[in-house]
């Protein structure tokens, strides 16, 4: 058995793909456009995971986009992401200074998480061992659910 994908639907695609592209950095490996079927299908890999996401089709984000409008809700219920990165607190200053709520700040220099425009609960851990805790993370609060 091996890991190919996990779907997640969203509202607005280029919301979507500014937030999990242009924000959070990851990297689009291919897209489909179904006339048919009235969606978008857009697959995205964290820039570690490029080659063997086209490669092997594997590991991969799907944002599924239909085109006639939706609702959706149970963001909190399908889990969380994660992304290993280099640098949480850089990373975290970075989605801050383009308008992103850190909902779990990185306390612990290890661990924090964000929401997709659409709910999806982001959680980004620190690659080793955890950095020294630093302002102005160390004694951030919490905003809202993740």
């Amino acid at each position: 058995m091996q890991y190919l994908h996990t779907m997640i639907r969203v509202s607005d695609l280029e919301a979507s793909l500014e937030f999990f592209c242009t924000h959070l950095g990851l990297v689009e490996i291919s897209r489909k456009e179904s006339e048919k079927g009235r969606f978008t299908l857009v697959f995205l890999a964290a820039p570690d995971d490029v080659e063997r996401a086209r490669g092997d089709k594997a590991p991969m984000v799907e944002l599924t986009w239909n085109w006639d409008p939706e609702v959706y809700t149970g963001g909190r219920n399908f889990g969380h992401l994660a992304y290993r990165v280099d640098d949480i607190y850089a990373l975290c200053r970075r989605l801050m200074d383009a308008g992103i709520t850190i909902n779990r700040p990185p306390r612990d220099g290890y661990m924090a998480f964000i929401r997709s425009p659409d709910g999806i609960s982001i959680e980004l851990l620190q690659k080793g061992e955890p950095l020294p805790p630093e302002e102005p993370w160390a004694s951030m609060e919490n905003t809202g659910t993740w």
